[in-house]
């Protein structure tokens, strides 16, 4: 699994950083603790869900040279594409929204381009946090723009359905957390 941001604390609560809070969390459930490994250009986490062994990723690399750090932990545990998650932020989906996929496009988000052409495919797995297009003209300023107070009282929920999800997918498979839970929202009064 592997949750996309950039390093650094400056983006540390930012729009693009959702992956990296996800992972966090994933971390934080499992008991698990974060360690630097320069041969896999980021952080790394060995956590046990479900009688699975996993590790999560955070690329210590910007957002757009995401592939490499994917790509080297993924050769070096000889992890295919299926069998990696990745967790990142999404303009195109509505604040309080997630969607897990089997595979798909980039869609314009450069952490996943950079996986797409470090892995030599879009057949993996991806959970997008919704994070709207919002007001702002300049879309570069929003992702790395901070969430607004109505945003940031509802991110601790839009964070845990996000673990929910990861950890539903790793418990009963991707199709099934998919059909559970593709139609919620946080924040909805439906």
């Amino acid at each position: 699994m592997v949750g996309l941001g950039n390093p650094g604390s400056e983006y540390e609560r930012t729009r693009h950083n959702v992956g990296f809070m996800v992972a966090d969390r994933l971390c934080r459930h499992s008991g698990s603790s974060w360690r630097l490994e320069k041969k896999f250009q980021g952080w790394v986490a060995e956590v046990v869900w479900a009688g699975q062994r996993l590790r999560l990723l955070k690329p210590n690399t910007f957002m757009n040279a995401s592939g490499e750090a994917v790509r080297s932990l993924s050769e070096w545990y000889r992890v295919p594409p299926e069998g990696i998650l990745a967790i990142y932020d999404d303009l195109d989906v509505p604040f309080g929204r997630l969607r897990l996929r089997l595979s798909g496009s980039a869609g314009g988000h450069n952490g996943m381009k950079s996986i797409i052409s470090h892995l030599g495919t879009q057949n993996f797995p991806r959970l997008r946090l919704g994070i709207g297009r919002g007001a702002r003209s300049s879309v570069v300023g929003h992702v790395l723009g901070g969430f607004s107070p109505d945003e940031q009282k509802l991110l601790p929920e839009v964070l845990d359905l996000a673990t929910e999800m990861v950890e539903g997918a790793i418990a009963q498979g991707l199709e099934k957390t998919m059909s559970l839970y593709n139609n919620r929202e946080v924040g909805s009064r439906a």
